[in-house]
This record gives structure tokens, C-alpha cells and sequence, in this order.
């Protein structure tokens, strides 16, 4: 199992803001949004969005706000996007397993990240000590985010763009493509 294939869930005490509800759509896509799935769609469970986080637009078109930001399936099945964290450029995978984003502590390091608080975290990996750190900016293709708690885990290789940060958008997967855009 490559060690980066993780599903991180995290159960440190940090406030929840939202529910997000993950829905499978008729056409076997699935929707992240943050009302209740429809009648035609299936719930397939909720996730804790935590964090007072701003998201803007890295563009000076005001059509940019609305457009969807598309990410190609990885011929691994998985969808990756590059990005940054304090300008420190990374490659993330979208997991929307993960409860918010969670980075390697080599890459905290090289971010000038200090730990906040420390607490245990379930991983694929089994349990791990973690810990919460602030994010001062955050980017992935055009969107820049300010303030976004993350977990340090030690033994991630690869880091996660998790539900904290995908819960601010609406999250679509369909035909080994996935778009995100800006609720209304």
C-alpha cells in the first residue's frame, strides 16, 4: 500500500461550523454541499466543516468568482492539484475522507508552521499524534484561502486538501473529472 493513500479522519476537539452532506447523484457522480441531499440523490453521510476561513479569487475578472475549476482524474484513480501553503509550493490530493487539510511535518517545518494544540487522529495508518496548526494563506489553482486550520501528522508523505477547505466550495465528480466552484 503506498503510503500516501490515506483516509484521515480527525477527531480533535475543533468547532463545527457546517455539515456537509456527501450525495450520490443518479448518474453515479457524487455532490458535496452543505444542505441535505435531494430526493434523487442518496445521502452517503455527513462531515464537520470547522474554521473561519475567507476564500478569494486570485483573478481581477469578476466571471472567474463563478466558473468551475476543473481537476482530471490521475490515472491512479486519485485527483491531485498543486498549491501552496505560506507560498511554499506543494501537490495535494483531494480527500474528501480527511476532515481538513492535513500536511507532513517536513513541509509544516518549511512553511514556518507551529503547532497550536496536539491531539490523537485516527489514519489508515492507525492512530497518530497530531497536530493543529493555522494556515495564514493557502492556495490551489486560481482560489486563495486565509486562516485554514490543518493537522500536522508525522507519518503523512503526502499532503491533503480536506473537507475544511472543500466544504467552502460545491464539489462534483463525474466521468474521472472533478469541478469545484463557489456557492452562490
Amino acid at each position: 500500500m503506498t503510503r500516501w493513500i490515506l483516509a484521515l479522519a480527525l477527531f480533535c476537539a475543533l468547532p463545527a461550523s457546517a455539515s456537509i452532506y456527501k450525495c450520490k447523484k443518479p448518474d453515479g457522480g457524487f455532490l458535496y454541499q452543505e444542505k441535505p441531499c435531494a430526493a434523487e440523490t442518496q445521502s452517503l453521510g455527513t462531515i464537520n466543516a470547522g474554521g473561519n476561513m475567507g476564500v478569494e479569487i486570485d483573478s481581477k475578472d469578476p466571471r472567474d468568482a463563478k466558473a468551475a475549476f476543473y481537476i482530471d482524474q490521475s490515472a491512479n484513480g486519485h485527483y491531485f492539484v498543486n498549491g501552496t501553503i505560506n507560498d511554499q509550493p506543494l501537490n495535494f490530493v483531494i480527500d474528501t475522507g480527511a476532515s481538513m487539510v492535513s500536511i507532513p511535518g517536513s513541509m509544516a517545518t518549511a512553511a514556518n508552521l507551529h503547532c497550536e494544540q496536539y491531539g490523537r487522529v485516527n489514519t489508515a495508518n492507525g492512530v497518530a499524534t497530531a497536530c493543529k496548526v493555522t494556515i495564514s494563506k493557502l492556495t490551489f489553482g486560481r482560489f486563495i484561502l486565509r486562516n485554514v486550520e490543518a493537522a500536522v501528522v508525522p507519518n503523512l508523505s503526502q499532503p491533503l486538501l480536506g473537507m475544511n477547505v472543500l466544504s467552502r466550495f460545491n464539489v462534483e465528480q463525474h466521468n474521472g473529472q472533478m469541478s469545484l466552484t463557489r456557492p452562490n
